[in-house]
């Protein structure tokens, strides 16, 4: 257990360095932001993966410097990097693959609901560009047919609603013990 202690604290001490900075456009930090959605996942009742899939999905801010810019809105390809990133310390492929999904349910949003990308705040519209644009119709027939779908698009939703002031920020030691006995687990 000593062995997953140590990643979970070098996953979360990427938040303890930079979790306090803007999150890129919006009016809350990175932390409050990965808190917020986490918070979410959980009171909706969903398995640890989720919970912390919506946690670390935009891990690949933080854990990608120097990386390339989209444009002072964040990192070029945030969810593969994030999502190659917790591949490498041991989580799940369910768990990575999630947080790689979050951009993808945005692109499939984009096209499949009438007013989604109306409602998406200014940076999510900016980025939508660099993350491929509004997915092709066949792009999205592939994607329903994905068994994360469903949740992937729950978590898009999160992360839409997970920009409010003023909430404070989760006991992260909830979500370390979560990682420790999901790491435990593989």
């Amino acid at each position: 257990m000593a062995g997953h202690a140590q990643v979970v604290d070098r996953v979360f001490a990427l938040y303890e360095r930079f979790g306090a900075s803007d999150y890129i456009g919006e009016p809350v930090s990175q932390i409050e932001h990965m808190s917020q959605a986490a918070q979410l996942a959980m009171a909706e009742g969903f398995d640890d993966e989720v919970v912390l899939a919506a946690f670390f999905h935009d891990i690949g801010h933080l854990c990608a410097e120097g990386a390339e810019n989209m444009g002072g809105y964040g990192v070029v390809s945030h969810e593969r990097l994030g999502a190659d990133y917790l591949r490498e310390a041991g989580f799940s492929e369910r768990l990575a693959r999630l947080v790689e999904y979050h951009v993808e349910a945005k692109r499939y949003l984009t096209l499949r609901e009438p007013g989604y990308f109306e409602r998406l705040s200014e940076a999510s519209r900016r980025t939508l560009e660099y993350q491929g644009g509004v997915m092709s119709e066949a792009e999205a027939d592939v994607f329903e047919r994905d068994p994360l779908c469903a949740v992937s698009l729950r978590m898009r939703q999160w992360d839409e609603l997970a920009k409010e002031r003023e909430v404070p920020v989760m006991d992260l030691g909830v979500l370390k013990r979560k990682a420790e006995v999901l790491l435990s687990a593989e």
